[in-house]
């Protein structure tokens, strides 16, 4: 196994906690979660929003019940890996991690809550995140 590659603690971040970094903790936890550490976090408090719980779902991972937290939350910074997700949180994460030994990586990441439409176009725009995160998330750590 590649030990560069796979890291044994990884946080994602992004603006509030509410989307995309509670999706991509719970679908790297499905895949990796006996393996490596995950957890996540915003820039600002928000709460989990209820179509990234409806899109999750689908892949059988249930996310209703993340605690949304922001960087002045984390109990632990000693991460070997922050991945960002939104411009905001990848600054965040240089100013968290200036001093620190750890490997950082961004992954602009569209934001299902600005599309407009019927619940099914909404729901689509969240699957399509959640898809986009899944195929990441394993081309970054490889085979679950």
């Amino acid at each position: 196994m590649d030990t560069v590659r796979r890291p044994t603690s990884v946080l994602f971040a992004c603006n509030f906690n509410s989307v995309r970094s509670p999706m991509a903790e719970g679908l790297a936890k499905q895949m990796f979660g006996g393996s490596i550490y995950f957890d996540s976090v915003g820039v600002r408090q928000g709460s989990v929003d209820g179509f990234a719980i409806a899109a999750m779902a689908e892949s059988d991972i249930d996310i209703s019940y993340h605690d949304a937290k922001t960087f002045d939350d984390l109990e632990d910074t000693s991460f070997d890996l922050v991945i960002s997700l939104t411009p905001e949180a990848q600054h965040k994460a240089v100013e968290l991690t200036r001093t620190m030994a750890v490997d950082l990586e961004y992954w602009p990441s569209l934001d299902p809550t600005g599309i407009d439409g019927s619940r099914e176009v909404v729901l689509d725009a969240f699957r399509k995140v959640r898809d986009d995160l899944r195929r990441r998330i394993e081309e970054r750590f490889g085979a679950g």
